[in-house]
């Protein structure tokens, strides 16, 4: 599982290095893809896999479905580790998540979130988005 947030710094070849107490659970091999709210999604294949069909299983006759289905496929790209433990963030998706300089990478369960420093900050500061507003939404869907 990953959980955390961690801080790292993108080098001029638009490479990150990924926190080592995710490296084990992400695997050799790995996706990167467009995430919702301007960041980056990065999948183990075991997670990726499992998301893969049911984005298949859409019905392909709804347009927001296939929509959907285009953007995430689309925007995917197979990744491994180099042996600093660092990932190349592909040029389309660095410019997809804002990323420049700074990143935060956070875990998110089953997968991984890389985010620009200054779109982490914008998240975090929406006031829609505070913990109680949240927990009630939560509860609505029996959490």
């Amino acid at each position: 599982m990953f959980i955390g947030e961690y801080q790292h710094t993108i080098d001029n070849k638009g490479r990150v290095i990924m926190p080592s107490k995710f490296r084990e659970d992400l695997g050799s091999n790995f996706i990167m893809t467009k995430g919702l709210d301007n960041c980056l999604f990065v999948y183990p294949m075991d997670e990726w896999i499992v998301l893969q069909e049911k984005l298949k299983s859409l019905p392909f006759t709804n347009r927001d479905a296939r929509a959907f289905v285009r953007f995430f496929f689309a925007g995917a790209t197979e990744c491994t580790l180099d042996k600093q433990g660092r990932i190349l963030i592909p040029g389309n998706l660095r410019e997809h998540a804002k990323l420049e300089k700074d990143a935060t990478i956070i875990g998110v369960a089953t997968r991984i979130e890389l985010w620009s420093n200054e779109e982490w900050a914008n998240y975090n500061d929406d006031d829609s988005l505070s913990y109680d507003s949240i927990a009630e939404k939560m509860a609505e869907l029996g959490i």
